[in-house]
């Protein structure tokens, strides 16, 4: 049975990547920070920090992974803003320790590393894998950096290095931190209280591609699965919403009145007005396309915190 190594399996999208490798026949193990919470869909999990070097490289020699996906580092642009540092020694060193650690092994397993769509030059037009990249912020810069990193490695030592370049995704368990949990969780508090509310939010004018992660793990596992690791594939839905839309449909689930007020605090230095994934070379090459409607999502995610 293969086994499938998960850096950063206890946080949001690890546990859906899970079950999505388990329920291919994989033999599934993850490695997470302490505190994290593990499923039982793990054959075993371990506890270690990214940027131990040595704990990263002890966890890849005991498992001897056949495949390793790289979920843990900084994911949001807004935190980037404001640990710009720790942004790049995470997202980069981070996933340099994982690359260092194979280097030196003989086996020579699959590596998924996960970038974004904030790597590329803004765009009013759906955005391919042709695009011009020059991140604008931290998190965009040091995805960027690792990509470059990794295209270095797959020359010089001959290491299997897949890159994805993914659009926005939620879901249910993701923090409320990001944006479409937050109010979700803020227009369910308001709904159980009984009487009108307050909602904070921030730039309501962006449009974005936002994806059911259902689909985004499913699109990580066929690119891994794939035989050509010189491709880069955009994962996205390829349709942008207005973040005023998106707010609309979660405050009419709500049946108390909603007063909206923006929070200066939730405004980026720099917003890319649109973002839309162009899926076209995936759908093409893999045969992958999204299956969720994200507005059934947002719902999941609304009665998530509406029943909690």
């Amino acid at each position: 049975m293969e086994k499938v190594l998960i850096f950063g399996a206890g946080g949001f999208v690890g546990p859906y990547l899970a079950r999505e490798f388990a329920a291919r026949g994989y033999e599934v193990y993850g490695s997470d920070r302490s505190g994290a919470r593990f499923e039982d869909v793990f054959e075993k999990t371990y506890e270690c920090d990214l940027l131990d070097t040595e704990g990263v490289k002890s966890i890849i020699y005991n498992v001897k992974p056949g495949f390793i996906v790289n979920l843990a580092g900084i994911s949001s642009v807004g935190l980037s803003w404001k640990i710009p540092q720790q942004t790049l020694e995470i997202n980069v060193c981070g996933a340099l320790n994982i690359l260092d650690a194979v280097r030196d092994m003989e086996q020579d397993p699959r590596i998924l590393l996960i970038g974004s769509s904030e790597e590329y030059v803004p765009s009013e037009s759906p955005i391919s894998e042709s695009q011009p990249v020059s991140a604008n912020n931290p998190y965009g810069i040091s995805k960027v950096t690792q990509e470059q990193f990794s295209r270095v490695y797959h020359e010089k030592y001959g290491l299997r290095i897949y890159h994805v370049r993914a659009f926005n995704h939620t879901g249910v368990g993701q923090t409320d931190s990001f944006v479409i949990p937050s109010w979700c969780k803020q227009a369910a508090e308001i709904s159980r209280s009984g009487k009108p509310g307050v909602m904070q939010t921030g730039n309501l004018e962006i449009r974005r591609d936002f994806s059911d992660v259902r689909d985004i793990v499913r699109a990580y596992r066929m690119i891994v699965e794939s035989e050509d690791c010189t491709e880069i594939y955009n994962v996205g839905s390829g349709r942008s919403l207005h973040l005023r839309e998106l707010l609309e449909a979660v405050t009419g689930y709500c049946d108390q009145p909603i007063e909206l007020t923006v929070n200066p605090k939730l405004l980026r230095p720099i917003e890319n007005p649109t973002i839309c994934c162009d899926h076209s070379k995936i759908t093409r090459m893999l045969g992958w396309q999204p299956e969720h409607d994200i507005l059934d999502t947002v719902r999941e995610i609304y009665e998530y915190y509406r029943e909690k």
